[in-house]
């Protein structure tokens, strides 16, 4: 923290009673710091965040930055691989050459707009909306890159096609089998760069952060003397595009909160063997994609907890009054007694929907 603490201050933390391979098997992990926006907080955004309280008590600048480090090493989970969080400013020894800043397009997660994918320097030529379906975000907690099944199937098979592995593995690609080759060898010649294409502060350019191989074929096990096994750090997701650790590895990001804004600058720390493992360049023009690649129409999570307990209550109700029909005896002078109202205290029904 470059401004440091002074004092004391209340926050609002949440503990885990009760976990069981948390996140990940073996890992050692004791819970998660969110740092997005009051909108996801639970049980409800009227809850101040973590980083909202140090801004408002220690008046410290409303940015953080993130260094996440460990590129071509082994998965172990154990934290040993190291990183920097910085609370309320930036760490100029983090980074090298220009930070690159992309507008923040909504303040929940943190939203960004991407314009296109390349594989190997190869466009996908997908429509941009693909790639903000419903939503694309950066997040830190999410270990993979993640991308919407359309977008998934595309970069699957361009990296195949353009990979110099003649046939592979199906499973490899759906995260449910590891390839593995001799430990002299170093698979990643084998495979493509993959670029992201985000619009700049200036909506008329863009820039792009490339990923080497090193990011996206991770090491994961070792098997007897001989044998390192990968795992493809990329993933298919039903409602996002996420920017996680595989690619977040690569850069210095920097969630400046203040400005509404998220950067990227290449970090000392993203390389493998020597070599840098990641890229950033710029700037593009955006003459060839849409004027607005983010859907005018997106549901939130809130909004779909406040519809899901709607309908679930109308559902009670008419439950309910079927089941308080279903007790109504056929002559109509029957005076009800106190055990035969269904109330909170008596209704499994009610509880049930609670």
């Amino acid at each position: 923290m470059p401004k440091g603490l002074y004092g004391s201050y209340t926050i609002n933390i949440a503990t885990i009673l009760e976990s069981e391979n948390f996140f990940l098997p073996g890992v050692k992990w004791h819970g998660i710091l969110g740092l997005a926006y009051d909108a996801l907080a639970k049980p409800s955004s009227s809850v101040e965040t973590f980083f909202d309280s140090l801004v408002r008590q220690a008046k410290i600048p409303n940015i953080f930055s993130l260094q996440m480090c460990g590129a071509g090493l082994p998965v172990s989970g154990s934290g040993t691989n190291g990183g920097s969080l910085v609370l309320g400013g930036i760490e100029p020894s983090l980074y090298t050459g220009d930070i690159w800043y992309t507008p923040i397009k909504e303040e929940w997660y943190y939203q960004v707009e991407i314009l296109k994918l390349e594989v190997g320097g190869q466009n996908l030529q997908l429509d941009c909306r693909e790639y903000n379906a419903d939503k694309a975000i950066v997040d830190s907690g999410t270990t993979l890159l993640r991308l919407p099944e359309k977008v998934f199937s595309a970069v699957v098979q361009a990296i195949a096609r353009t990979s110099l592995i003649q046939e592979f593995s199906s499973e490899f690609w759906t995260g449910t089998q590891l390839a593995c080759w001799d430990r002299s060898e170093k698979p990643w010649s084998l495979f493509p760069k993959l670029s992201i294409y985000l619009r700049d502060e200036n909506s008329s350019r863009s820039f792009r952060i490339s990923i080497l191989p090193q990011l996206y074929i991770q090491p994961i096990l070792v098997i007897g003397d001989n044998l390192q096994c990968y795992r493809f750090g990329i993933s298919s997701s039903t409602n996002a595009l996420v920017i996680g650790a595989t690619v977040m590895e690569g850069f210095y990001v920097i969630f400046d909160r203040a400005q509404r804004r998220v950067g990227f600058a290449v970090s000392p720390c993203a390389e493998a063997d020597g070599t840098p493992v990641s890229e950033i360049e710029g700037p593009f023009t955006t003459a060839d994609v849409a004027s607005n690649c983010v859907s005018s129409v997106s549901f939130h999570e809130p909004v779909l907890w406040i519809a899901s307990y709607a309908l679930m209550s109308l559902c009670g109700i008419i439950l309910l009054v079927l089941i308080v029909l279903l007790l109504i005896p056929p002559r109509c002078q029957h005076r009800y007694t106190d055990n035969d109202v269904v109330n909170d205290e008596s209704s499994l029904v009610r509880h049930r929907w609670k």
